[in-house]
């Protein structure tokens, strides 16, 4: 099943991607040609997803080689190392932004010494890459994950992990896409994700492309449906998992977590495995976000708070991993994931 739109794509020297922010309303296509600019639309959410934002970032790097390819080679050398600092400082949680970095600087560290146009043709070459793994690692675990999904199953699903958070395809959304392309017939219940409102405006939309049958609700209806025997089961994606398979995914992800538990119902969780961070012991040391007052207080030109109230506003929350049923990646499904087993899964002693 292919999605009728690009997230991210190369297109004529430099990185088109799609505008999230003004979805449903209107399809518009950002082209951008410098690392500032892509870095921009990583902050403001234009590009978001962790998979996604890890393509961007490489792209980002690349985009400013190619910019700089006929400088001298300090100055290359100095505008390409503040690009990689303006990217790295784009959003702290999802670990895809540093792992893509992390693979570019390395491209560029084995021919540091090589002409600017060369570095810059190699870097490129490495995003497509990037890329292109990641649409691969999806429908994979799209394959894995359907196996998951019982025929007629009732889905619930927070925030965005479609084609729009990823390269193509999806984590959470990718195994509902896999399932209903090998023929189950699945339904989707979306929250709406306050309070950027991802579930609302981009994955009702996304379904909705797809023509599978979608349904949204309001965050705090989660658990009236789980009462009442009309959800089957719960994926959601994740922008970092822990080294004891604590997992850090959009602010709400954990008390659904613990509504499922209490109702019996299965929680998933799919990413890929550039989303795993074995440096982190547990999920208390992830970095969370905190975005602006703007974002809770109101919503485009709209204002409903009163003038002077503080306001929290964490993008991300932590799941104990105890709370997840299983961890669906390119590499294979865990089940009750766990330090031991996870680092059995990338190969880690």
């Amino acid at each position: 099943m292919r999605t009728p739109f690009q997230t991210i794509a190369w297109v004529d020297g430099h990185v088109k991607m799609l505008d999230q922010r003004r979805l449903p309303g209107s399809v518009d296509y950002l082209h951008l040609d410098d690392a500032a600019g892509v870095a921009e639309a990583i902050r403001t959410l234009a590009i978001r997803g962790a998979p996604a934002i890890g393509c961007a970032a490489a792209y980002g790097v690349a985009v400013e080689a190619r910019r700089l390819r006929g400088a001298a080679r300090d100055d290359f050398s100095a505008t390409l190392a503040h690009a990689f600092e303006l990217l790295a400082g784009s959003r702290p949680t999802a670990v895809n932004l540093f792992w893509a970095l992390h693979r570019m600087r390395a491209v560029w560290a084995t021919g540091a010494s090589d002409p600017p146009a060369t570095i810059a043709e190699r870097l490129l070459l490495e995003a497509h890459a990037i890329l292109a793994e990641d649409v691969a690692a999806n429908r994979r675990m799209g394959d894995l994950g359907a196996a998951l999904v019982p025929d007629d199953a009732r889905i619930l699903t927070h925030c965005n992990a479609g084609a729009l958070a990823t390269a193509g395809h999806g984590t959470a959304l990718g195994v509902i896409r896999s399932a209903a392309a090998a023929g189950k017939r699945v339904a989707v219940f979306a929250d709406e994700t306050r309070p950027v409102l991802q579930g609302a405006r981009l994955t009702a939309w996304e379904l909705q492309q797809d023509g599978i049958p979608v349904t949204l609700l309001p965050d705090v209806a989660a658990g009236h449906l789980m009462a009442r025997s009309r959800i089957d089961l719960v994926i959601v994606g994740a922008d970092r998992v822990a080294a004891n398979g604590d997992v850090a995914n959009k602010i709400g992800t954990f008390p659904l977590a613990v509504l499922a538990a209490r109702h019996g119902i299965p929680f998933y969780v799919a990413c890929p495995l550039s989303t795993l961070d074995l440096s982190i012991e547990t999920g208390s040391a992830i970095p969370i976000e905190e975005r602006g007052r703007e974002e809770v207080a109101g919503y485009g030109a709209e204002t409903w708070a009163p003038d002077g109230v503080p306001v929290f506003n964490p993008a991300f929350d932590v799941t104990p991993a105890e709370l997840v049923t299983a961890l669906i990646t390119e590499a294979g499904v865990v089940r009750k994931p766990d330090r031991a087993s996870l680092r059995a899964l990338v190969g880690s002693p």
